[in-house]
């Protein structure tokens, strides 16, 4: 069984970013060779439909089957 995680929107403009690059980029390596699945949520996705196209683009290069989409009812964040 792979390990999860949960990706903030912070991590995916830190693939862009020269201070945390260094960290991101195996990360999202390891997770193109399939050894992570991430829990993306639905807050993640409000987030990104805001960010700009080059993070946009990143998170559509993950694998369908690397990811878990998450759906956070409301209730639950307030």
């Amino acid at each position: 069984m792979r390990q999860s995680l949960y990706i903030d929107t912070s991590v995916f403009g830190g693939y862009f970013d020269d201070e945390f690059c260094k960290h991101t980029l195996p990360l999202f390596d390891r997770i193109a060779r399939g050894e992570f699945v991430v829990l993306f949520s639905s807050v993640t996705q409000e987030e990104i439909e805001n960010a700009p196209d080059r993070v946009k683009n990143l998170v559509t290069k993950l694998e369908v089957e690397n990811t878990i989409f998450w759906m956070l009812q409301k209730r639950l964040l307030t």
